[in-house]
């Protein structure tokens, strides 16, 4: 038998597309010559594409054997086992670098593999030299650039997804990515484009509309974010998507709470009821006076408003009574992460890992208490909570709402934002009111001494908001512009990340001017501050106004710790009553008011009094600390005693059944 000869054969049959023939051909040299590293080669691609990646990475490996040059061959034993989940392929990809160092696209794999692992420096390293060696394909640019934009390279990120769509102009993906790019950079209008240019060449991009949505969101313009996020969902159901509509809904007025939870619903029924089967029994020991082992599962605990009431939680269980275990889905842990780290007995982080992992790991820490926070915010790990891998579920601070999850057993409040009697029939969850406040709060390190109260050197009253401007409700400005009306030296100060866009800035002015006040009463300013500047500027205001429907949570406190009165709006629900229970708890309940009129009342009397409104303002900061929002220890014992009231309820469970 002529082997070159039935190569030759085989070559000319996978060629013409009768992969039969050849196979037959290349096992008959395999025959007479069992390690022959060509017949072996392109016997496993034909397997290979025939879905048999087994065999095809035994052949794969004989052919290595044969010819430890042949960096194909490597780089198909990598797809192989990509393709079935074996470890290997990286080892893989690596030796067809060694065989064949010019083979681009051994690189590229590579390169991907190692962005999956986060290892971001040299993932770039090998994309870079895949788009150096055959920078004609798109695949290799589109891969680059999304390794760029996950290490925070957004220029670089832009630059290969444009280059991406110079090679292919009517590719919608590349667009799609591009226009995330600006989006993260805030260039709205270029990210628009984008988005805009894939639905021409897509119009069913489940995607794009998404996108459209989250750039509407940003820009404040919420039923146009609404309305993009619906149609996506009719597209393609998406958890991330549905989740953008839940958060976006507590920013409009119209939002019906009851309408609101069947949404909440819609998210069990499409994304938790899949994975029910998957669910495990739960083997904790039923003892219900023993230490519990409580997890707490977060991506905000980096520098972010969360920190403000996880932090002094972590630093203040009462180790004898609680294990804390942190499930950290965090992409880039910083210096508050490392000092939270710190006050926890097990920290984990779970960025990148499934939520199967995740709940695996759960499970193996033996966990009791899963406490959830942060809803349908970005991020979430409420896949992770649908498989219920702890006994009793918990969700907390971090989102003001149910999460609609039949896994989730119970949520934490307290009477004022959740009445009894009054919100239940809007939750899935069971609703555990804390006797006082739902959180605890605990100020910048970083904030500066108190100020003196501003109007008496500047002769006018300076209000304030330094909440999300998405706050900022048609009714909320209507009845802030009526304020200003009715006072009319008086000037408002907003500061927010998105009103350092010219455009969100111009809309802004236009939605005062026509309810009659003109743009030199307002003062706004972007975000981008250090922590004690940010602080700071609350020495500025004489008067914080609280926004509704969806209340300041943070900033209320921020402000009330830099010695400035808050009034707020009492409303139906708890993302509308956080007011009412910060300033209660505070002492000052009556800065919540029950209607317009008294709002506009409450603002104007104590801004009337200017030597009480300072008096108020040097003793607000050590009222505080005194208060139920700063009292730790106090906090953490209504906590715990919570915890041990739900975990001896599963015990008696357990021993009933």
């Amino acid at each position: 038998m002529d082997l070159a000869a039935s190569l030759q054969q085989g070559l000319a049959a996978q060629r013409a597309g009768d992969l039969a023939k050849a196979a037959t051909i290349y096992r008959k040299i395999l025959q007479k010559a069992p390690s022959h590293p060509d017949a072996s080669y392109l016997l496993g691609l034909i397997v290979q594409k025939q879905g048999g990646h087994e065999e095809a990475i035994a052949l794969f490996e004989k052919a290595t054997r044969g010819n430890p040059k042949l960096g194909r061959a490597h780089l198909q034993r990598g797809f192989s086992l990509n393709a079935i989940g074996q470890d290997g392929a990286e080892s893989a990809f690596r030796a067809a670098i060694k065989s064949e160092p010019g083979l681009a696209e051994a690189h590229h794999q590579l390169g991907n593999i190692l962005r999956r692992q986060n290892q971001l420096s040299e993932s770039l390293s090998s994309l870079r030299e895949a788009t150096r060696l055959a920078p004609k394909e798109t695949i290799f640019w589109l891969s680059h650039g999304t390794a760029c934009r996950d290490a925070g390279k957004w220029d670089a990120a832009a630059e290969s997804f444009q280059n991406a769509i110079r090679l292919s102009p009517a590719l919608p993906e590349a667009h799609t990515l591009l226009g995330q790019t600006f989006l993260a950079q805030q260039k709205i209008e270029p990210a628009r484009e984008q988005f805009l240019e894939t639905l021409r060449l897509k119009p069913d991009s489940a995607e794009a509309h998404h996108d459209l949505g989250r750039l509407c969101a940003e820009e404040g313009l919420h039923p146009e974010a609404a309305e993009y996020f619906r149609r996506a969902l009719a597209l393609k159901p998406s958890p991330e998507t549905l989740s953008n509509l839940l958060f976006l809904l507590h920013y409009l007025p119209e939002t019906e709470p009851a309408q609101h939870f069947t949404e909440h619903q819609r998210w069990a029924e499409w994304f938790e009821k899949p994975v029910k089967e998957s669910r495990q029994p739960h083997l904790n020991d039923a003892n219900p006076g023993r230490r519990l082992r409580v997890g707490y599962v977060s991506a905000d605990l980096r520098d972010h408003p969360v920190v403000s009431f996880i932090g002094p939680i972590l630093r203040h269980h009462r180790r004898e009574q609680v294990e804390v275990y942190v499930y950290a889905n965090i992409k880039t842990p910083d210096a508050v992460s490392e000092r939270l780290r710190g006050w926890t007995d097990q920290w984990r982080n779970i960025f990148g890992t499934s939520p199967a992992n995740v709940a695996e790991q759960v499970r193996r820490d033996g966990i009791d208490i899963l406490i959830d926070l942060a809803g349908h915010t970005t991020d979430h790990s409420l896949p992770v909570f649908a498989l219920k891998p702890a006994p009793v579920q918990i969700t907390w601070i971090g989102y003001p709402n149910t999460t609609g999850l039949t896994a989730m057993d119970y949520r934490l409040t307290e009477p004022l934002s959740d009445p009894p009697g009054q919100t239940e029939r809007w939750h899935g969850e069971e609703l555990i009111r804390l006797p006082e406040t739902f959180s605890c709060y605990e100020a910048p390190p970083e904030s500066p001494a108190v100020g003196p109260l501003p109007v008496l050197t500047n002769g006018f009253v300076t209000f304030g908001s330094f909440n999300n401007f998405r706050k900022l409700s048609p009714p909320t400005i209507q009845l802030w512009a009526r304020l200003l009306r009715e006072m009319p030296t008086a000037r408002l100060l907003l500061k927010s990340q998105g009103l350092g866009r010219p455009g969100v800035q111009q809309r802004l002015y236009e939605q005062f001017a026509r309810a009659g006040v003109p743009a030199d009463r307002l003062d706004l300013r972007g975000a981008g501050l250090p922590k004690d500047q940010h602080m700071g500027l609350y020495n500025q205001v004489d008067m914080c106004l609280d926004p509704f429907p969806y209340n300041g949570t943070t900033t209320t406190c921020d402000a009330l710790w830099m010695g400035v009165p808050v009034v707020t709006l009492i409303g139906r629900t708890h993302v509308a009553r956080v007011g009412l229970s910060l300033v209660t708890n505070l002492g000052f309940p009556d800065w919540a008011t029950n209607s317009e009129d008294d709002y506009v009342a409450r603002c104007k009397g104590l801004t009337e009094n200017l030597p009480e409104l300072a008096a108020i303002r040097e003793r607000l900061r050590p009222t505080m600390i005194q208060s139920p929002l700063c009292a730790a220890p106090r906090f953490i014992a209504h906590l715990e005693s919570a915890y041990c009231e739900v975990w001896e309820r599963w015990c008696r469970h357990q021993a009933a059944t």
